[in-house]
């Protein structure tokens, strides 16, 4: 077993600016709405992919230069959620997107944060490829939504955010299961050892 990784860590810093960018997005996006201008909205959409890119490049980083934390582990996923929450929130507050998609999403993304902590003394749940490809995917669908496109755009826009709701249902069931058979193998004694 090699050297403990320090928290601290390239990989954690872009995890935690990955947060610290939901507000500045949450800002620019209602100036758009405010001033109503196109500029505020290619702002906050600017803010919110380079935030969506640093969940790609922190993980990328942990894994090369072997930086992976259990806080990165968890925080990781946390700040998908608050930037993604934070989006989706926004846009239905603007009357953008439907409540229920925001609804459905956001039920998802607390329901699998629930899990993680509920089975987090028994072993940490990492992301899963599945997770990796919701988030991107929701990440592509609201970066499409939040341009000022014209309307013509709108059946794009409805078909990324269907991939989007079908790969979030389906990785929260995979989720789920995952967390039962982490708490049925503390149970029977043999987490670590599958």
């Amino acid at each position: 077993m090699g050297p403990a990784v320090p928290t601290l860590n390239a990989a954690n810093v872009l995890t935690v600016l990955r947060l610290v960018l939901v507000p500045v997005f949450v800002g620019a996006l209602f100036a758009a709405d405010v001033a109503d201008a196109d500029s505020w909205r290619y702002i906050a959409t600017a803010v919110f992919v380079v935030a969506a890119l640093t969940d790609r490049v922190d993980g990328w980083v942990a894994r090369r230069y072997g930086l992976v934390t259990d806080f990165g582990k968890v925080a990781d996923p946390i700040a998908d959620k608050a930037l993604i929450g934070a989006a989706l929130v926004e846009l239905s507050v603007l009357g953008e997107l439907p409540w229920w998609v925001t609804a459905v999403i956001l039920g998802r993304e607390l329901a699998v944060t629930v899990l993680r902590f509920w089975v987090i003394r028994h072993g940490v749940i990492p992301a899963s490829k599945g997770g990796k490809a919701k988030t991107l995917t929701q990440v592509v669908a609201i970066g499409v939504v939040l341009l000022p496109l014209p309307a013509q755009v709108a059946p794009v826009e409805w078909v990324l955010l269907g991939v989007a709701l079908v790969l979030t249902v389906a990785t929260g069931v995979d989720y789920l299961v995952r967390a039962l058979r982490l708490r049925a193998a503390a149970r029977r004694g043999t987490v670590g050892t599958e």
